[in-house]
Parts: C-alpha cells; structure tokens; sequence
C-alpha cells in the first residue's frame, strides 16, 4: 500500500485549523450532520447547534446530565438525543430517548428559546432490562416511520419501531452474543441497509459481524465473520456495505459475507466514506502520530494524507470532512474542482491517472473526452501516433472529428486515418466528407478487402454506418461499379441502382427485371424517374411493366396506380404512349382516371402527325441510296402516314361513341376539350357526333352549311327537325334563311324546304316571304304554290273565327239578361223535394238562387253553397287562380311565345283569358249567393 501514489486531491478550508465556538463548553461526547446545521452533544447534557464555518447558532439543555448519542434527521427538522436525566424513582432509568422538533421553540427566560420536546421515551423498562449504550442509530424509513437500533454492551440490540413523536411504537429486542466477558459482546457498531421493502441490520462486536433480517418474525440472524472490531471503526459506503477496519486491513461485507479487503496497517481509529472515497484516522503505534488519509480505492491512489492530533469525532457536512479533535479545534477538508485536480496530473504527465480518475468518479463524457484528447496530443507530440489514435478513437462523438483528421493528413498517416474513419463510421458518426475520405483512402490504397468489409457488410446494418448516397458516388467515380450497385440495392436506393445500369453501363433489360422485383411503389417511383430513357431503348418491355403496375389483380383500383401518373415518360413516343392507353382500356373498364385516359387517346387518335422513329432513321440514307429511292420512301411514308392518320381517325370516332353510352347524360370523356379537338383538326364526323349528343342542333346543321353540303343539309333537317320524335323545328326556319342568303340557284333545296315549313306551320308565310326576297336568284314560282295554299288556309281560320266571335256574343248577351233578371226580379221556387234527399220539403229549408232547395239539416254546417253546383264553380275559380298565377311567370310566357309558331296568337290567348289585364287594387272576391231561409 505504501507504493500507492499521493496527491493532494483535497484541501483545507477556512485558512487551516478552527475551534469549535466557546459556547460549547462542556467535554464533547456525541456529534451528528444533517440539514446543514452540526449539532454537539456535551457531558453537562447541552446541545449546540453550529452553522457553517463552525459558528454556533444556538444551544439548549437537552438532558440535566450527559448527552450520550444524538443523531438528525435528514427528511423531517427532528433532533433525537439519548442522555441522562434525573433519576424520578429507583424503578425508572436515568437514560431516556427524547425528541426535539427544530422547527418550533418554546420561550425559555426573557431572552432564549428552546427547541420543542415533542416525545420522551424510557429506553429501558421491565422487559428491557437496563445496560451500557454503546451504539445508536437511527434509520428513516417512511415520515413520521423511524427505526431506532440500540446497541448495548451485553450483546443485544433494543429496537423501537414506528411514529416515536406520537408514540405508537412497537419494542423488540435482537440477541447478538451471549457472553459472561461483556468486553466480547459489546456491540461496537451498526449499519441499516435497505434493499426496496427489504430492512437489514448488520451488527458488529469485536469477536463476530452479523447480519439480522428485519422482514422476518421473529428476525432472522446470520453470522457473516467470526472476527469483529472495535468502536469506531465502522462505517456504511455508498453500496450498502459494511466497512470494518482492524489493525492488519480494511474489510467490506454484504448480505452473502465478506467482500474485497484493503491492507492499509495501522490500528483504525476512525472509519467513514464521502462521495467513493474511503476516510481512515491511523494510529501509528512506531510514533504516536495520527494521519488521516483519503483512499481512492478504483484508482488506487491516496488523494489526501495528513498528520492530526487525536480525533474525537468524524463528519461530513457542507460537501466536506469535519475532524474535531479532543483539544475542540477542527479541521474542515474539502475537494477540490476536477478542473484543479487534472490539471495537477497534466503537469506531471499522469494521463492515465487522469483518465481513471474522470471514469471513476462518473465524469461527463465530454471532460473524459478532453483527458484523451490531452492524452492524446501528448502521444502525438512524442511521435507515437499508433498510440495517440487509439486515444483519439474513444473521444468519438465528443471531440470534433476534423481536429483529428487534420493532424494525420498532415503527418501523412494514411493507415492511422483510415482506422480513426473506420471507427468513426462504426459509430454512426461518419459524415458525407468522412465517408468520401474514407473511401478514397481504401481506393488509393488499393486496398479492396477492406473496402469489400466497409462495403458488403455481413452484419446488415452497414447501410446505417456511412452516408450511403457519399459511398454511391465515391465508388461510382472510382468506377467501382459493382460496388456502388451494391450499395445501393442494400440500402434500397433504387434510383442510384437503375442510374448505374442505365448511364453507366447500358444494361437495360437488367434494369427492367430490377423494377419488376420491387414493390408496387417503388417500382412506380422508378418507372417515373427512369421511363423516358427505358421507352426510348426497350418500349414493349417497359409497357408490359407499367401494365402489370396498373392492373395488378388482387389489388383494388383504387390503390393501384393510375396510367395518368406517366405520362410524362411518353413525352417524345406518343405512339408507344397510345399502345400502353389502348391495352389499359381494353384490360380496365371501371378505372378511376378513365376520363383523363380517354381525353388523352382522343388527343393522339386527332392528331395529325405522331412521330415515327423508324421513318426519320431511314430518312438518313436517303442521300445515300439516291433520288429516285428517295422519293420512293417519302411516297412510301406519305401512303403510310395517310393511312395511319385515318386509322387513327377511326379509333377516335369509336371512342367518342363508346365512352358516351346511351343510358348516361355525361360522357366519359371531357366534351368541351373533344370538341375543340375535333374542331382543331377538322375531324367532322366526330364534331356532327358530339353536337347531335348534346343536342346543339344549330351548330350541326352550321357544319353542313359551311360544308356546303346541301343534301347532308336537308337529310340533317328531316333528321333532327322533326317534332314528333323531339327534334327542333326551327331548324328548318334556319335552313330557309340560309338558302335566303346564299346567293345562288336553289329553287330545288327551297321547295323542298318549304314542304316541311308547311306541314308543320313552323313560318308564317309574310316571313318567308321576307326571307327568300334577298336571293335575287330565286323566282316567284318557287313559292306560288305554297302562298295560294297559305292564304287559302288562312281564309278558312278567318271564316271561322268570325262564327266564333257570333257565337261568344250571343252567349255574352243571354248571360248578361240574366244577371239583371236575378238583380231586379224576385225569384219562385216551387220544388216541393229536397234536392240531396228527395223527401219533401218541410221547414226550416233554404233555397239557393240556382232553384236547388234542401232541408237545412240536410244542408250541415254548409249554409253557403250549393252542394250541387259548388265543385263546378270552384273549378272555375281555380282555373281563374291558375290564370292568374301563370300571368305572373313571366319566363314561361316568353318561352311560350318562342316556342311557338305564331307568337301573336299566344298573346292574343292571354289576353283572351284575362290573364293580361289591368291590374286591380284589391282581389276580387265571388259574388255573394242569395241564400233565403224558411
């Protein structure tokens, strides 16, 4: 042990030795720390209080005589004392526990206060027979739980359990030695351990070390060593084990027996532990001195050794080591910063001391990274660079990498740098700079073990080591093709795979196979990214996959990818793009994007041109094979492209069709967009389809008119013109005004026309006659027979109006003669039956001024009307309502007069009606009906 190293890890505080205040003035026999506050226990029965830097606070009597034990609390401001006090009877011990509560105090005199003595407990009673104290501890185990051991000089321990301030306790005793020789079994020293619900009590004597388990009624005891010790010279670490110090060595115990032993001589006056060091007062029996030495038993290395006067007592409070002497000075030992503590080891070059002493005492990583980069820099200055990296090695993650890297690029290390790189990617740490730079270290060492080990790791967690897109592209410019494939199909970079198969080296069937053995999503995040260079090179393969990618089976269609997401890979192959829309349409018929795929195919069907690859190659040896040949093959592809153009045409019109079934309003295709494609490419007979379906009949008869196709013109007329099967009319009335306006001999057409305008009274003769004048072309024969038909017609409709008009005014004139009969004449009723019974009439009756009479109990609750000719009237009025109301819509009656032949006559109708007509102030009510009652 005398080889271990010294170092003054520790220093004395306050400038050196201290006195403990004159306050306390009796011989000091206890000492606890806690709570930031000393307290001292003296023979004359005071306690004092002392604050920090061994100033007294404030003291009081605790016992009449000595204060033996006294210990605080650490989770409640409680202070228990174990002194003498008067003895009341000869029965009663003198020795008693008592409890003071910190936090309150009572006055004591004009000027002082004590704490308050909240519980006084007689250690000893008549089943607790009394004996010497010779240890006592206290252990907190649930607030206001306390669990006191009293250890006794005739080998047993007297335990009180439970809440002492309130005195709901329970006593039990535990028996350690059983001796006549009462020097053997004196218990020298205790120690609570506690492991979760678990209590234990270690108990020493100076002939044994036991080991009681609390959990156990009655407790268990076992025997851990057959050798003790004496007072003084025992302590508790930080692991819960029993410290017991002995002339030859220091011995640590847990629950299973005796543990590692430290072989410092000297008899141990004092044993403590503070914060992993072990405290140890010596006596050294050569010369009579005492040293108090400060062991760090990880890094076997003194921190702190010094020669002392005879100690009393051993605390630690404030983040420090107390000493009190017996002479009442002190001394108060602290530790110094580690910052104060490396830098002494710096200094003398103890590096590895320094890097224990950081690991031992759970320094943060960052400061033990900076004792190896010292460390490190230290190897490195002394040219030992194989050394100094492996220091650098365990500062990864903590010290910056370049710091690193620089040195060795500049030493021209490449071996050392590429191990520091390989770790540093072992890691996860490599960034896209280290892993380029460890990649061309492997490449200019040509080294490819190990740029196969970096690379094809077998461990599958290679692709999380390293930048995987810096590594694609370091082997790749290194033309480490194989390499870089590797790579990226391990780490599922897809996109970097096909890029090498595809620019680097032209494998394009490879290329495909790879996209058909992914997922469904990748292999469509690739066919977009690689497509135009896979339709350009191998278009009937690259259609079959995107076939397979969008009709899938067993997969719905709503989470298949649609067609419409490629289209951009056919920007330059229109007519590969054509083929793959064809076979999905024929394949699907219920796809979501059917609408877009069809616009799409009616844009290629109407085009005029399409690309042909093939065409334009054998254009290039035209100048080669000659003129003739040349212009054969322009012929050729002339007929060709006509040909294709009309095909083409075709397919379109079938689409129009079929994509616009019959039992639907809307076509699966965009109409507005196919009309201005049939319009742009002067597809006609698509254009006629798609006005008929939507039934703008004026704008189809416009295609024949600017056609000049007279006969398609008039077949289109009796086609669409016909009103009984829901054709339009006024389509021939169109048609008559555009022979009016042609300016050339039509007189065939315009008989014709006027032969439908006659049957179905579309024009009144005075308006064809207007719209034929401007054709300076057409003779008055054309319409001679249709006029003499018209005013012979005409003459019979007048003729009979005229009998009307007699008819309306005779009938006017008979009800106006009885309407002043009812007014001024009386009215006889001489029916004798009731009307509704046909009994005879008795009174009451009533007589209505229609000449119905009725009972009135036949009548009801109904007085007013007739019941015979009351539904024809309201009839009448609700015509008359309905009139009315239809006078207010004024949209419907425009429409009427549009829709009809004769717009006049529906004027004259309403007026007719008295639809139209001034309007009244006030609604006009039904005349009041006579009534007379019997």
């Amino acid at each position: 042990m005398y080889q271990w190293r010294k170092f003054e890890f520790f220093e004395e505080k306050y400038a050196g030795k201290r006195l403990v205040p004159d306050e306390v003035a009796g011989r000091i026999e206890c000492c606890s720390s806690g709570r930031g506050k000393i307290a001292v226990g003296c023979e004359d029965g005071t306690v004092s209080l002392l604050d920090r830097g061994f100033k007294f606070s404030y003291g009081f009597q605790a016992h009449t005589s000595s204060v033996l034990f006294l210990q605080q609390l650490k989770q409640r401001n409680f202070l228990l004392t174990v002194g003498e006090d008067e003895q009341m009877s000869p029965q009663l011990s003198s020795v008693c526990l008592k409890v003071f509560d910190l936090d309150k105090t009572q006055p004591e005199g004009p000027s002082t206060s004590i704490p308050d003595c909240i519980q006084i407990l007689r250690i000893f009673t008549n089943q607790f027979p009394e004996a010497k104290i010779t240890s006592f501890l206290v252990l907190e185990e649930a607030p206001p739980i306390l669990l006191i051991a009293i250890g006794l000089d005739n080998g047993c321990i007297y335990c009180i359990h439970g809440d002492i301030a309130r005195e709901r306790i329970k006593r039990f005793m535990l028996q350690v030695e059983n001796r006549q020789d009462k020097t053997q079994c004196s218990i020298t020293g205790m120690g609570f351990r506690v492991d979760g619900k678990a209590f234990q009590l270690f108990a020493v004597t100076p002939t044994s070390v036991s080991l009681f388990n609390l959990q156990t009624q009655p407790a268990s005891r076992q025997t851990l060593d057959q050798i003790g010790s004496n007072a003084n010279s025992v302590a508790m670490n930080d692991r819960l084990e029993l410290i017991i110090g002995r002339p030859e060595a220091v011995y640590f115990y847990e629950v299973d027996g005796r543990g590692p032993c430290w072989a410092f001589e000297g008899e141990k006056k004092f044993l403590g532990w503070f914060r992993g060091y072990l405290l140890c007062v010596i006596a050294d029996q050569r010369n009579g001195s005492n040293t108090f030495n400060i062991y760090d038993l990880k890094n076997r290395l003194i921190a702190h050794s010094i020669v002392v006067n005879e100690v009393s007592h051993m605390l630690c409070e404030w983040g420090s080591i107390l000493l009190i002497m017996k002479d009442k000075s002190a001394i108060c030992i602290g530790e110094k910063d580690m910052e104060s503590k490396l830098d002494m080891l710096f200094k003398k070059n103890l590096y590895t001391v320094a890097i224990n002493l950081v690991q031992s005492q759970q320094a943060d990583a960052a400061a033990t990274a900076e004792v190896l980069r010292k460390y490190g820099d230290h190897l490195y200055s002394k040219l030992d660079f194989d050394e100094a990296m492996a220091q650098y090695i365990h500062t990864i993650g903590h010290l910056e990498p370049s710091y690193v890297i620089q040195k060795f690029l500049d030493a021209q290390r490449i071996y050392n740098l590429t191990n520091y790189l390989e770790n540093l990617h072992e890691k996860g740490l490599g960034s896209k700079d280290h892993t380029t730079l460890l990649l061309n270290c492997y490449t200019k060492l040509k080294d490819v073990d190990k740029l196969n080990v970096f690379i094809k790791n077998e461990d599958g967690v290679g692709e999380h080591k390293f930048d995987v897109e810096t590594a694609i592209k370091v082997c790749r410019a290194a033309n480490y093709h194989e390499h870089a494939m590797y790579v990226a199909k391990k780490s599922g970079r897809h996109e970097w795979y096909l890029k090498i198969l595809l620019e680097d080296l032209g494998n394009y069937e490879e290329a495909l196979q790879y996209i058909s053995s992914l997922d469904q999503g990748q292999a469509g995040v690739t066919i977009k990214e690689y497509g135009k260079l896979l339709i350009e090179h191998k278009p009937i393969e690259t259609i079959e996959i995107l076939m397979k990618l969008c009709t899938e089976e067993g997969t719905h269609a709503y989470m298949l990818p649609s067609p419409v997401d490629f289209l951009n890979i056919f920007i330059h192959h229109p007519r590969s793009l054509m083929i793959f829309l064809e076979k999905y349409i024929n394949k699907v018929k219920d796809s979501p994007a059917q609408v877009e795929i069809h616009n799409t195919l009616l844009e290629l069907y109407l085009s005029t041109d399409l690309t042909f690859p093939l065409m334009s190659q054998s254009q290039a040896h035209i100048g080669e094979n000659g003129t003739s040949n040349g212009k054969l093959l322009q012929e050729h592809k002339d007929i060709k492209a006509e040909n294709d153009h009309q095909e083409r045409l075709e397919k379109g019109l079938v689409l129009l069709k079929h994509a616009w079934p019959s039992d639907q309003e809307q076509p699966l295709y965009d109409v507005d967009l196919a009309i201005i494609l049939c319009d742009m490419n002067g597809f006609k007979e698509g254009l006629l389809y798609l006005y008929e379906k939507l039934k703008l009949y004026k704008e189809v008869i416009a295609c024949y008119m600017r056609a000049h196709d007279h006969d398609g013109l008039i077949a289109c007329c009796k086609r669409l013109g016909d009103s009984g099967t829901g054709g339009d009319p006024t389509l021939w009335a169109d048609l008559l005004k555009y022979f009016g306006e042609l300016g050339e001999d039509c007189s065939k057409e315009v008989k014709e026309v006027l032969t439908y305008i006659e049957r179905d009274d579309i024009l009144p003769p005075i308006m064809v006659l207007q719209t034929l004048s401007t054709n300076p072309f057409l003779s008055l024969s054309v319409i001679k027979d249709y006029i003499s038909r018209k005013l012979e017609h005409e003459s019979k409709l007048i003729e009979e109006d005229r009998r009307m008009i007699d008819k309306y005014q005779e009938e006017t004139s008979t009800m106006r003669k009885e309407i002043q009969d009812l007014r001024t004449n009386a009215r006889i009723f001489q029916l004798s039956k009731c009307t509704t019974c046909t009994f005879t009439l008795d009174l009451p009756a009533v007589h209505f001024m229609c000449m119905h009479s009725f009972h009135q109990r036949c009548l009801g609750d109904n007085e007013k009307e007739c019941p015979e000719c009351a539904p024809e009237y309201r009839s009448v009025l609700e015509m008359k309502r309905n009139l009315e109301q239809n006078s207010k819509n004024q949209d419907q009656f425009f429409n009427q007069v549009k829709s009809s032949k004769d717009g006049f006559s529906v004027i004259a109708e309403y007026f007719g009606k008295g639809i139209i007509s001034k309007t009244s102030k006030g609604p006009a009510g039904p005349p009041n009906s006579s009534t007379t009652g019997f």
